[in-house]
């Protein structure tokens, strides 16, 4: 194999306004194959590539022989179901972030992964990110001293979309499943600790479905806070405080869309008081297409994955612990 041939499962609009691209332009591969029975979805697809395959089901596509490996978008509640049938017809799979809805689904997952030996990867793209990279490299260099507090936050508002999967309960919709993981996971990316004790958990629904949460909690090292709405201004921003410095990243979970990326370090100047600040930009990094890269690199030179299953796993225990909290258990 010189380069890997992506599928794309469904044709949602992620996959549409981001996926398709970069893995037409990712270094290592190209966008070759789409499954959707509805032709006028495929068309923007086919624009970005007039030879693309078009199949008429999703079992089609995943017995299409010129087909190396298989994005997958689909809601929520589908992305356990589908990612097994993939790995079962031999293809590698990448599969949108929530992979599961509890820990169990994961479980199955890796199961599948052990089993065939297939790469999976969970489509958790910021470690991807220069952004983030630079914030590990400060962080485990002691930039900012012994850490105190993290607080992290994301927002949008999709209170005029009913018919989001976002806001379905049957669709595995809710702002934790969709964004908690970048709140709760980017912290354990960055520290590599896990919440040994969860202090306070809010959660507000509409119809079943979680709008809002506030989550405090205690790690081995420092106090937590993090929000996620789906019912409030856009914002997303993370600090992380110590004794030293505070490092701040600025539009770290969808840059270029929100903003451009950035990490500000504002240490103490021991020399003459106040504090000395450095910022790093990142205006053009795309955390999709080197997503795409580094999986392509994985089936074409043996790469290791990034980010295992086993890391979204502990972000999906976290999560699963939240709804616990909330239901008194």
């Amino acid at each position: 194999m010189d380069h890997v041939r992506w599928g794309i499962l469904g044709a949602a609009k992620l996959a549409r306004t981001t996926m398709a691209q970069a893995c037409q332009v990712a270094e290592g591969g190209t966008f070759a194959a789409l499954a959707t029975r509805d032709r006028a979805k495929a068309a923007p697809f086919v624009a970005l590539n007039p030879d693309l395959r078009v199949h008429d089901s999703y079992d089609a596509l995943l017995a299409d022989p010129e087909i190396d490996a298989v994005y997958i978008p689909l809601p929520n509640h589908m992305h356990v179901e589908w990612t097994i049938k993939a790995l079962e017809a031999g293809k590698p799979v990448l599969v949108e972030k929530p992979l599961g809805m509890n820990v169990a689904d994961y479980d199955k997952v890796i199961e599948a992964r052990d089993r065939t030996g297939l790469t999976t990867v969970e489509a958790f793209m910021i470690p991807h990110h220069p952004q983030w990279q630079k914030a590990r490299e400060l962080y485990r260099e002691g930039a900012i001293g012994k850490l105190v507090n993290v607080t992290a936050s994301f927002s949008y508002d999709n209170r005029n979309e009913a018919s989001n999967i976002r806001n379905r309960v049957e669709t595995g919709g809710g702002a934790i499943p969709d964004i908690g993981v970048y709140i709760f996971g980017s912290v354990r990316l960055v520290t590599g600790e896990e919440p040994e004790e969860l202090h306070d958990v809010r959660i507000r629904r509409e119809n079943g479905v979680d709008v809002w949460a506030h989550v405090t909690a205690r790690f081995p090292s420092f106090q937590y806070a993090g929000m996620v709405s789906m019912r409030a201004a856009p914002w997303q921003e993370v600090t992380f405080h110590g004794e030293g410095g505070v490092m701040r990243l600025v539009a770290p979970f969808n840059p270029r869309v929100f903003g451009e990326a950035r990490v500000m370090l504002s240490r103490v100047d021991h020399r003459g008081g106040g504090s000395e600040v450095t910022e790093w930009r990142y205006p053009t990094a795309d955390h999709y297409v080197a997503q795409i890269e580094a999986f392509n690199r994985c089936l074409l030179e043996g790469a290791e994955v990034t980010v295992p299953l086993e890391f979204g796993r502990g972000t999906q225990e976290m999560i699963d612990r939240v709804y616990a909290a909330e239901r008194g258990v």
